[in-house]
């Protein structure tokens, strides 16, 4: 797969927790998706999956709780899904996945943030095509032989499984997302270090140390912004 998804998870999730930014994000999703169906996890599959991300981040159940809630009291809060396709240096893609309430505002500030860090906004498919939309899971305690072993008796047959640090990471198809976690809930393991659907490129580049230093900037500018969900690029990160 080309990329250390557990290193990549931990930055995320240190530089988010520490603005908390993680928390209103989560928050937003949640609130969006019971409000979309059944504010009940048990019965909407979609929030089911919402609320197992936001445990794989910690995020507090008193957070989750106060989301749904808000739900199903019947706030008149809505909000437009979006997704933003652009290009940064040297060959550089990204997608910005984005949760507002105002759509001028979002794309205003999505604009900047490109044309000010060396990048470009794009047309709707000018980069997604590159991209495939995966189920990525992780779990400690078991080696991917023993994870193969697992998947198999629940007859699934996934894209790829690896072992990066301590753990096993998974990367299956979208619609496997519920049966890979249940084939592994059937043998007693509910806790998993990920569980997320992302976008994960077809091919990688590199860039050369100046010019990694901006395009991070640029993806660091993307991720503060208020109504951003979800930023995905192709560049490898050097340490």
């Amino acid at each position: 797969m080309g990329r250390k998804w557990n290193n990549i998870k931990e930055k995320k999730a240190s530089k988010d927790t520490n603005t908390s930014r993680i928390y209103a994000r989560f928050g937003r999703e949640i609130y969006v998706v019971a409000k979309q169906g059944e504010p009940n996890p048990e019965s909407n599959q979609a929030l089911k999956f919402v609320v197992e991300r936001a445990k794989t981040y910690n995020v507090p159940k008193a957070i989750i709780d106060r989301a749904i809630e808000k739900a199903k009291g019947g706030s008149d809060e809505n909000y437009d899904e979006l997704r933003y396709e652009g290009f940064g240096p040297n060959g550089s893609m990204v997608i910005v996945d984005a949760l507002t309430n105002n759509v001028n505002r979002t794309a205003s500030e999505v604009r900047a943030a490109f044309n000010k860090n060396g990048g470009s906004l794009g047309v709707s498919g000018s980069v997604n095509y590159m991209f495939d939309q995966t189920a990525v899971i992780g779990l400690e305690g078991k080696t991917a032989d023993e994870v193969l072993e697992i998947l198999m008796n629940a007859d699934l047959d996934v894209r790829d499984i690896l072992e990066e640090d301590e753990a096993v990471i998974i990367y299956a198809e979208p619609d496997q997302f519920h049966a890979v976690q249940e084939a592994f809930k059937n043998e007693g393991i509910t806790e998993f270090t990920v569980a997320e659907l992302t976008m994960l490129p077809q091919s990688y580049v590199t860039l050369a140390e100046d010019v990694q230093a901006q395009f991070e900037k640029l993806i660091d500018v993307l991720e503060d912004l208020e109504d951003v969900q979800q930023v995905y690029h192709n560049v490898e990160l050097e340490d």
